[in-house]
């Protein structure tokens, strides 16, 4: 117990130390056009979550040294782009870099070759998917939260990894959210914090996968996975824009913008939601294959007609807005 209060403690220090240092540097975030918030605000409050990963490492005799490498050098590449913007080349490069290292630490063998170049471009597609999904005041916290909260669950079954891995992360998201998780914010996560916490999660949920044979362990994302997936294919087949540019078409955003719900009431639906998704996996994970896939794709199908129906009547309720 007294390294998670040891743990609380040096995050809270870390998370004031970091306000005080971001505010006289002026690590801020812009508004413009498609942003959701207005003010200035600070970002790269995420930085907390590489802290804890790194506490945890540190405090408990090294483990998972690849994560960690994968980790920091992610977290470092970054926190620069939040302060300068890189291009999308180099940060896709070290996303690259992570990842594979990752895959190295859950032991994925290297041949065949097909299979782990596959495994290292979904990794790179659940990490920015995290990055995409960050642009409300609490979705990224609460949704983490959630998530891990599902991966704890199955872990105390199965002692895949260390649990103080989920609690540091956990108790990190908690002293963030004291900043973040209000009506204004005081920092964002950035991508610092994004890109962390999906290159975290995706080694979790991949290694999860990968040790249970179970493909329900990546329906853990599966709320935030049919967002993010169903506005790519949105926006590729019909507004012809580049995935990597700043948009407003997420069904949270939607949300935000034409039916007036606050940022916190939505990141909440996301994460209850996700709940209730964890709660079916819990149950189902340790069916036959065959009916795993049934679970799986049938949720998949769920969700994704979910999407289409929300946004079919987020787009009436925008065109009758036109019209008057």
């Amino acid at each position: 117990m007294w390294k998670y209060i040891l743990v609380f403690v040096t995050l809270s220090i870390s998370g004031l130390i970091y306000l005080k240092l971001a505010l006289k540097y002026k690590i801020i975030d812009k508004p413009n056009e498609r942003s959701s918030h207005k003010k200035f605000t600070i970002r790269g409050g995420g930085i907390l979550f590489p802290l804890a990963i790194l506490l945890f490492f540190i405090l408990n005799n090294f483990q998972y040294p690849y994560l960690v490498i994968g980790v920091l050098i992610l977290a470092i590449v970054s926190f620069i782009d939040d302060i300068y913007t890189l291009s999308a080349k180099i940060r896709f490069l070290f996303q690259l870099i992570s990842v594979c290292l990752i895959l190295i630490e859950i032991g994925v063998p290297f041949v065949p070759i097909l299979a782990f170049l596959f495994f290292l471009i979904l990794g790179v597609g659940v990490v920015n998917m995290f990055n995409f999904m960050d642009g409300i005041n609490g979705i990224t916290g609460m949704y983490c939260l959630s998530v891990l909260s599902g991966y704890f669950l199955i872990n105390t079954n199965e002692a895949l990894i260390n649990p103080d891995l989920l609690i540091y992360v956990a108790l990190s998201i908690a002293v963030f959210g004291y900043y973040n998780f209000r009506k204004k914010a005081l920092f964002f996560a950035g991508d610092i914090g994004s890109i962390v916490l999906g290159v975290l999660i995706f080694f979790i949920g991949f290694l999860f996968t990968y040790k249970l044979q179970s493909p329900l362990m990546l329906l853990i994302i599966v709320v935030y996975g049919a967002d993010a997936t169903c506005t790519i294919l949105y926006r590729k087949l019909f507004t012809k824009e580049s995935i990597f540019d700043a948009h407003r078409h997420h069904i949270y955003q939607k949300l935000v913008d034409y039916f007036g719900f606050s940022h916190l009431r939505v990141s909440l639906y996301y994460a209850i939601i996700q709940l209730g998704v964890n709660f079916i996996i819990l149950k189902s994970y340790k069916l036959a294959l065959m009916n795993q896939l049934i679970v799986f794709f049938s949720m998949v199908l769920f969700f994704t007609l979910g999407y289409i129906i929300l946004f079919k009547r987020i787009s009436t309720k925008k065109n009758l807005e036109n019209a008057v």
